[in-house]
């Protein structure tokens, strides 16, 4: 998966600076890649929210779509403060969302190894949206209040752009025949359920009804995608050929494009996405910048990368910053590349993925001057 070549590059740097000890195949294995450490879902509880007493700095809230029904997808929640993104969550399936900064991974958790991290009362005067392209929606205020008062920051709106590039929903559900709507629907509660034999089966059937449904494509592929990668792709692909302007499609082709090292596949899929949503999504500009290193334009792939670690405080996307460190080695900057990986292991889950990098710190430390008096 992608982790594994973006921490070949890595070793292979490291190397270059100093007599590397011999590594075997599980120091490299797959620690998940964006997609897989997005944590969707899982920070998701708006029902354990509303039940919990008010006596701690946390909020929450709820989106909505004015006029129609959520999407499958997870929304994207994002609270910013003077114009930079200091904290990212999802909404739950139902569109709920909190924001609990003393529990959160996060960019707002002070944390001693990276003091640049917010206190959880930096957050008051900032503003909460939904990130969902192709709508638009007015932010929420954090306002200043103390631990007992209500919580609640209330509703989100999502309106749809008519004259939006690309949208995370498609304009073939909405002309799809009611039957293949009917299995659609069967699937997304199945899936919402976690049965996802059976939500495939229902999209299975969606699809044969309606071969242009672009969102059945759509997650019949995310279904697909761990056990069958080559379904999956071809279910992407038909997605995005029922409707050029939905989004979600082109993440997947990237992802697979990436796996199977074909870069350009990766470059292409990304630069449309970009296109139809120059706003982009971390992961997004996150494949764009694996992409366009691999296939030589090193200048690209570090602004897409910067790019995605702006948007990016709670590292949804997590081989980001390693990967930055790999593009500027590659042009001699060894302390950025330091510095990059040292920040890597404030946040960086135990495994394989973290000794390695501690690895290569330790590598670059021998070679960055003054590093080791730090």
């Amino acid at each position: 998966m992608q982790s594994r070549w973006i921490l070949t590059g890595l070793l292979v740097f490291s190397c270059s600076l100093s007599t590397c000890p011999a590594q075997n195949n599980a120091s490299m294995a797959n620690s998940g890649g964006a997609e897989a450490a997005s944590d969707i879902g899982k920070d998701a509880n708006f029902s354990q929210l509303m039940n919990h007493q008010a006596g701690s700095l946390q909020f929450y809230g709820k989106v909505e779509v004015a006029g129609g029904q959520l999407p499958w997808a997870p929304i994207p929640i994002v609270v910013t403060c003077a114009g930079k993104v200091r904290y990212s969550t999802f909404a739950d399936p139902k569109g709920g969302f909190y924001i609990s900064p003393a529990t959160r991974d996060s960019e707002v958790i002070s944390q001693p190894k990276d003091p640049a991290h917010a206190a959880p009362t930096q957050l008051i005067g900032c503003s909460v949206n939904a990130v969902a392209e192709g709508y638009t929606s007015k932010p929420l205020n954090i306002a200043n209040r103390t631990v007992v008062d209500d919580p609640s920051l209330g509703t989100i709106t999502l309106e749809r752009q008519e004259r939006a590039g690309g949208s995370i929903t498609s304009a073939t559900t909405a002309s799809a025949p009611a039957d293949a709507v009917k299995e659609f629907e069967k699937a997304r509660a199945e899936d919402v359920a976690g049965h996802g034999g059976s939500a495939k089966h229902h999209l299975e059937k969606a699809v044969s009804l309606d071969p242009q449904f672009a969102e059945a494509w759509y997650h019949l592929g995310k279904l697909e995608q761990s056990e069958n990668p080559a379904q999956a792709l071809s279910a992407y692909q038909k997605a995005t050929a029922a409707d050029a302007s939905y989004l979600p499609p082109y993440e997947g082709i990237a992802a697979i494009s990436a796996d199977e090292k074909k870069w350009p596949d990766v470059v292409n899929a990304t630069n449309t996405s970009l296109h139809l949503n120059p706003a982009g999504t971390p992961e997004i500009w996150y494949y764009n910048a694996v992409g366009n290193f691999n296939v030589g334009n090193h200048t690209q792939a570090e602004t897409s990368a910067e790019n995605s670690l702006a948007m990016d405080p709670s590292h949804r996307a997590p081989n980001t910053e390693q990967l930055l460190a790999v593009i500027l080695a590659s042009r001699g900057d060894y302390a950025g590349a330091l510095e990059h990986l040292q920040h890597c292991l404030t946040y960086m889950k135990p495994g394989p993925n973290l000794d390695l990098v501690k690895q290569q710190v330790a590598q670059l430390e021998k070679v960055v001057p003054g590093a080791q008096a730090k």
